[in-house]
């Protein structure tokens, strides 16, 4: 793969910058490259057993209430940037249920070939003993429904915020494995809020697959930097696939300084596998795309 030999710019209105969360004169100059045709590659996620990009297409930007900056943007926009992350070798879509943003990827999956395409799904998960409304087993049925799918490639406890989850959340684990027995999901893990949380799932042998909130500056992290590598390193070192959040700190560092020292420190020293970005334009997920090849170019 050659490095880029031609750079334009082009300046982005706030319209497309709302993923960065960024507002008023800052937004406005921000500058988003438009790379050629770099493709993002393929890693293999730990011990996982899955092969995905190394980018993740996000659709949980400002999420919550069944809904996100990327389904704010309409059906209609939303399945033209995932088919536009598709044809760049982004494969891998993180959903959530607290997202809305199933149905959307379930729409734009249609006409791509499902063997070829990477989904993740999130479940809110409560402690074993309160009230629960669905079983896993019928939420997962309508998680497929809504997605287009019969299976998911990989299901999380989605934001655990505090340690103890392997006693506190055991129903969900037993019923996640029942699940991947089954052949309905390949492999389970949980998206961590928590640095006891985390840590727990470096060592646990269940976990298959981590999401964990990792940038330079600290910024909504569950510890410093230096404490989430080391305990991203001890995960790696067990097999469990890494997937890097809240790369840009939930949209606080976007200029092109941060975004490129955000990218680097993630590469180079972050212990991640892949990362999912919050895109919300072709001009954003191109500049991402440029940025995060011509790092591995040069690694």
């Amino acid at each position: 793969m050659n490095t880029m030999n031609r750079r334009k710019f082009i300046q982005t209105g706030l319209a497309g910058l709302a993923g960065f969360s960024v507002m008023g004169s800052k937004a406005m100059n921000l500058n988003f490259r438009v790379p050629e045709a770099l493709m993002v590659d393929q890693v293999a996620l730990g011990n996982s057993g899955l092969t995905v990009s190394r980018i993740a297409m996000g659709t949980g930007t400002t999420g919550g209430n069944s809904a996100s900056n990327q389904t704010r943007l309409g059906m209609e926009q939303f399945v033209k940037l995932a088919h536009h992350a598709y044809e760049r070798g982004i494969n891998f879509y993180d959903m959530a249920d607290m997202y809305g943003s199933m149905p959307y990827v379930g729409n734009a999956i249609k006409s791509l070939p499902r063997e070829k395409v990477i989904l993740l799904t999130k479940m809110w998960t409560h402690d074993d003993g309160s009230d629960r409304i669905e079983p896993v087993e019928k939420v997962l049925d309508r998680f497929r429904s809504e997605t287009n799918t019969e299976y998911f490639d990989i299901l999380l406890m989605h934001c655990i915020m505090r340690g103890n989850w392997t006693e506190t959340r055991k129903y969900y684990m037993d019923a996640f494995s029942k699940a991947k027995q089954d052949g309905i999901v390949k492999a389970v893990g949980i998206s961590c809020h928590n640095i006891d949380a985390l840590v727990e799932a470096a060592v646990n042998p269940w976990v298959d697959v981590i999401m964990a909130r990792i940038n330079p500056f600290g910024t909504a992290m569950d510890g410093s930097p230096d404490a989430v590598k080391a305990i991203l390193e001890t995960a790696k070192k067990n097999g469990k696939g890494i997937i890097g959040m809240k790369i840009f700190g939930e949209g606080k560092h976007v200029t092109d300084e941060e975004r490129q020292r955000s990218i680097e420190f993630a590469l180079t020293e972050g212990n991640i596998h892949c990362m999912t970005l919050g895109l919300e334009s072709e001009a954003q997920m191109d500049d991402a795309i440029e940025r995060v090849m011509n790092q591995i170019i040069h690694i």
